[in-house]
Parts: C-alpha cells; structure tokens; sequence
C-alpha cells in the first residue's frame, strides 16, 4: 500500500507540475511567433503597389502593417495571419492575381508582439489590433467593401469583427471552432478553467447572414477538419465548405479564384476589372 501510495503521489504531483506548466506557457504555445521569431523585421520589399504603414490600436500599441489601396468603388481584403507566421505573405497574395487584376485593395498587420508591432499577444488584444485595421481601412479608402479573411488563427480575429462590424463576407482558411475544443484534443487532461484566451469562433459565428466560404485542408495535422466541419455547422446556410487536399499550409489560396469571384459579385458593378491584354 505505501508503494502504490508513492505511485499515486508521484503522478499527481506530475499532473500538478505538467498543469502548472501548461498554465504558465500557453500564450507561448497559442502565439509562437511572437515569442520565437525575432523582434525585428526581416527586410522584405513590400508586394507590388503597396506600402509599409504603421496602425495605432486604441490600447496603445502600434503595428506593423503592409497596405494596397484598392481601385475607386472596389473591395478591401483585411487578412490576418497565423500564429506562427506574418502578414508578407497575405498581402502578396492578395496583391496578385484575380484580386489585383479586379481591384481589391489590401491591409495585412502583424499582431502585437509579432515582429514589427509593439505589445503583447492576448485574445481581447488580437481582437483591438482587428479593429484597429478595420479603423485603418475606413480611413484610408472611406467606404470601400470590406471582405474579412484569417487563416488559422487569424480566423478567430475575423470572427470576432464579424459581429460588430460590416463586411461583404468571410474567408476563412483551415478555421477552428473553439480554442477551447483545440486544447481538449491536444491536452485532454488539462482542467478547462486553466485557459485564457478561449475564441469562441462557434459562438461568435452561429447564424450568420453574411457569405463564409471556409476551405480546409483533407490532412490538416494542426487544426483537423472535423473542427472545421464543427464551425460550419454552427454557422449554418450561409456557409459554403470546400475540402480539398492539403494540409494547414499548402491549402492556402487554393480556392482563390472562387473566392474572388464570389465575394467580388457582392460588390456590384461599382469595380470594374482591368481588360486583358
């Protein structure tokens, strides 16, 4: 009995130490790129057409940013990152192509904390940096469309804007349901009070009436279809879902075309797109 009594003592004395650990580093495991990445900016020349800009949060804090101005009457794409990436490859992305060819404009930032941006990550902070962006927006292009876009984590951000703020769309690539579903399937012993930054995406996007176009990848071994599946429905009809083979990155602008198209026919005629040559 003393034995097992030891046995019993020591693994509890484990999980005690593995919760404290987990409790102590999980901003450091929710946001790895603001706490592994190097603080200062990499010198990568902005995409075609765009420009560095600096955007001030109502907090405080300013962000590094990278900004395309659309075409007169057409859409802005506001794009948020990953937690273990940065907004350069976004804005190129939506710099190029069909959404360069029919006129979007662009504004990709990195998260506070992230390199480039003061600050510290947290889930009320991420979403103060979303807002700041779309302030950025109505300054820089008054009364341009906005479709909102997140991959991964940064789909969490779109799903808190999208309950306060006006927007043609969502675009959502390798989404979750829950930060809290996400820690039950990585860490299913951990207490659910011990997380602080919860996103409830399902929440926030149950029965939404905008267009969400969610695309996810078959082999995604850091957010598994079946969370994305779970989003969708949540949100309902307005949810188009597209499975597609891939895993969390080699999905991205997959679905491009598609998406452009779609959410383009929400503005109108108002954007014209530019004749081939």
């Amino acid at each position: 009995m003393r034995i097992l009594s030891l046995i019993l003592a020591a693994a509890a004395g484990l999980y005690v130490l593995a919760i404290g650990l987990l409790a102590f580093f999980q901003r450091t495991l929710i946001y790895p790129g603001a706490f592994t990445a190097p603080r200062a900016l990499a010198s990568v020349e902005p995409p075609a057409g765009a420009q560095t800009v600096r955007v001030a949060t109502a907090d405080g804090e300013t962000l590094h940013g990278l900004w395309r101005p659309p075409r007169p009457g057409c859409g802005v794409v506001l794009t948020f990152h990953g937690n273990g990436s940065r907004p350069e490859p976004h804005a190129e992305r939506f710099s190029a192509d069909a959404w360069a060819r029919n006129g979007w404009g662009v504004l990709a930032i990195a998260y506070r904390g992230y390199p480039g941006s003061t600050g510290s990550p947290s889930e009320d902070g991420l979403i103060a940096d979303g807002e700041a962006a779309y302030r950025e927006i109505s300054r820089r292009a008054p009364g341009a469309p906005v479709l909102l876009h997140g991959h991964s984590l940064g789909t969490a951000i779109v799903a808190a804007l999208a309950r306060t703020h006006t927007a043609i769309g969502l675009y959502l690539e390798a989404p979750f349901d829950s930060m809290s579903a996400m820690v039950r399937l990585r860490f299913p012993l951990a207490p659910p009070w011990l997380l602080r930054d919860t996103y409830p995406n399902d929440e926030r996007l149950a029965g939404a009436t905008m267009p969400v176009f969610i695309v996810h990848g078959l082999s995604d071994p850091v957010i598994p279809i079946a969370n994305g599946r779970s989003l969708a429905t949540a949100i309902g009809p307005a949810v188009r879902f597209e499975a597609v083979p891939g895993d969390h990155v080699s999905i991205l602008g997959s679905r491009d075309a598609e998406a452009e198209a779609l959410f383009r026919d929400r503005i109108g005629a108002a954007c014209r797109s530019v004749p081939a040559e």
